[in-house]
């Protein structure tokens, strides 16, 4: 295991106001998070409708996210975050319109959607392709950024704002939605005062799916990052079934009202804010691969007993369980990618990780919707919770401590001689 470094640089000016983004941006987003499902109350009740919304929102990771991913590496990172978020504030007030006037169905609702995850797909590809070059792909500083991201994102995401959410939707239709689309107007203006980074040197373009397809290739013959990838995909089968009728379940078996539900939602993130300040110290005691075992270990346990439990209480703190697992990964995986892949192919493997990962969640969810029609609301905890067992037995290889110190350290000689090679160069006058 790596030697602690006892020299913790400060993250720079620039990362404060990427956190700060963040957060208005995940504030928003548990707003919206908490209102939609109450929203799509209003018009269906039908398990199989929520399954295809779910489904859905997905959907735009499938269809564009590698081509995502090469546009990104030909474009400027910031300015692509800049423009993504202007897109997604101006399809909100659009729908704001529909859903003042009268026009909105569960169809305008689930094209809504589908359009925002059209956006999530530049911004959340060119944000992990950004913190990197921001940060110089320093394993220690990434992780640091990446623990205050995940636990910003959890505590407003889920601890703030769905309760927000909730309490929003119970006074007016149509606040949570406005409040959703402020996050993104100002989250544009944050990020548009970030520093503008030196343009790199042109390379030639070869056709944009070639492109795509490099970024794809190199993950797929990466085992260490195809283990990483691998991890939340089996991950995101079972929680997009689970996600897909959660607001039925909480609604039908543990008799939650709405605000009852927002304030469940929130134990998510509790777990989550603990499970993100834990990451690094579980890193550095038992390293990043057995951490990520760990984490998968409980994630099952967790998802069975929020299913067998009638009692919202019970359910709650599983919930809070299941969200410290989940941060602590989502804080571990992506720092190491972040380290280890060169920047030229930072955006195009980030949304090849970010697909494989992504691509089990429509099915998770339309197999929830399903489970949930035939079996009971209960099934998709139960057989997600099985999918995780499954998961931590074929992953754990990929990711062992073995494995990701010797691609840390690979990389660290890389950037040692690029940095040798770049200090020889002529300067120019």
């Amino acid at each position: 295991m790596p030697k602690q470094r006892t020299d913790r640089p400060k993250l720079p000016a620039a990362f404060h106001r990427v956190w700060a983004a963040a957060a208005v941006s995940s504030l928003g987003d548990g707003v919206y998070y908490a209102a939609l499902p109450l929203l799509a109350l209003t018009l269906t009740r039908d398990p199989t409708i929520f399954g295809i919304m779910e489904a859905v929102t997905l959907l735009p990771w499938l269809l564009f996210g590698l081509i995502g991913g090469a546009l990104v590496d030909r474009w400027d990172r910031r300015r692509t975050m800049i423009i993504a978020d202007l897109c997604r504030f101006a399809l909100l007030v659009l729908a704001l319109f529909a859903l003042v006037g009268g026009f909105l169905n569960i169809g305008v609702l689930i094209a809504i959607g589908f359009l925002l995850g059209v956006g999530g797909v530049l911004f959340e590809t060119a944000s992990n392709a950004y913190l990197p070059e921001l940060l110089d792909r320093d394993p220690e500083s990434l992780q640091r950024a990446n623990a205050r991201l995940q636990g910003t994102q959890r505590a407003l995401d889920g601890f703030v704002g769905p309760p927000v959410g909730s309490l929003l939707f119970s006074l007016s239709r149509i606040a949570p939605f406005v409040a959703e689309a402020v996050s993104f107007l100002v989250s544009s203006l944050l990020i548009r005062s970030l520093p503008v980074r030196p343009k790199k040197k042109a390379e030639p373009q070869s056709s944009l799916l070639k492109e795509a397809w490099t970024g794809a290739s190199y993950l797929l013959h990466h085992r260490l990052l195809l283990g990483l990838a691998l991890r939340p995909a089996i991950g995101n089968f079972a929680f997009c079934g689970v996600g897909a009728v959660l607001a039925l379940f909480a609604h039908e078996t543990l008799q939650l009202g709405s605000v009852g539900y927002g304030v469940f939602l929130t134990m998510e993130a509790v777990g989550g804010l603990t499970g993100a300040i834990l990451a690094g110290w579980l890193s550095a005691r038992l390293g990043t691969g057995a951490t990520l075992t760990l984490t998968a270990i409980v994630e099952a346990v967790a998802l069975f007993g929020i299913g067998m439990s009638a009692n919202p209480y019970f359910a709650g703190a599983g919930f809070a369980v299941l969200g410290a697992a989940m941060a602590t990964t989502m804080t571990l995986g992506p720092s190491v990618r972040q380290a280890i892949v060169p920047d030229e192919l930072m955006g195009r493997v980030g949304a090849a990780t970010r697909l494989t990962a992504m691509s089990a969640g429509p099915i998770g969810a339309l197999a929830g919707g399903w489970l949930a029609h035939v079996a009971g609301l209960r099934a998709p905890f139960l057989v997600g919770s099985g999918v995780l067992v499954v998961m931590t037995l074929f992953a754990a290889r990929l990711t062992s401590n073995k494995r990701i110190n010797a691609a840390l350290a690979e990389a660290a000689r890389m950037r040692e001689t690029e940095t040798a090679e770049a200090e020889l160069q002529p300067k120019s006058p």
